[in-house]
């Protein structure tokens, strides 16, 4: 159903796709778009147990996007590092592909806008969950159930 890595020399192992997808604090989230344009958008996100949750407005192009069509994919990048003399890069990075739904139930919600409170406010963590409170009717918790991810190296 996926394509195989080209040059799977390069390919990273599953746990180091996880510790990447878990390390990073944001990522590029990749949509169909309107008239069929992808659209990409940076989003902060948490990765736990093969799923990936980041919390958006309940209104605009992301939320309509999803709507329309789930297959969505995300891509962090760990390493970019351009070697001008041999015209390279050393470069680290992580594709995921997977189905986009907005969480319905109200625990799972919680329990995904109290993990990205912990991830990104470890130290505003009571905030956080008055913040949540406060927002709760504004926003959307989108969960990515991931059916492939795969990495890829090429640092010397």
């Amino acid at each position: 159903m996926f394509r195989k890595m080209r040059r799977f020399k390069n390919q990273l192992s599953e746990d180091e796709v996880d510790t990447i997808l878990k390390k990073h604090s944001s990522g590029v989230l990749a949509v169909l778009g309107d008239n069929g344009y992808p659209y990409t958008i940076p989003i902060s996100y948490t990765f736990d147990d093969g799923r990936l949750y980041f919390h958006s407005a309940n209104e605009g192009h992301k939320i309509d996007a999803i709507k329309m069509n789930d297959k969505v994919s995300f891509c962090v990048i760990d390493q970019d590092d351009v070697i001008q003399e041999t015209f390279t890069t050393n470069y680290r990075s992580v594709v995921v592909f997977g189905r986009a739904s907005i969480v319905t139930d109200d625990q799972q919600r919680q329990i995904a806008l109290e993990s990205l409170v912990k991830k990104y406010s470890p130290d505003f963590i009571s905030k956080g969950k008055q913040e949540i409170i406060q927002a709760w009717d504004q926003v959307s918790v989108i969960m990515i159930s991931v059916e492939y991810k795969t990495g890829k190296s090429n640092i010397r």
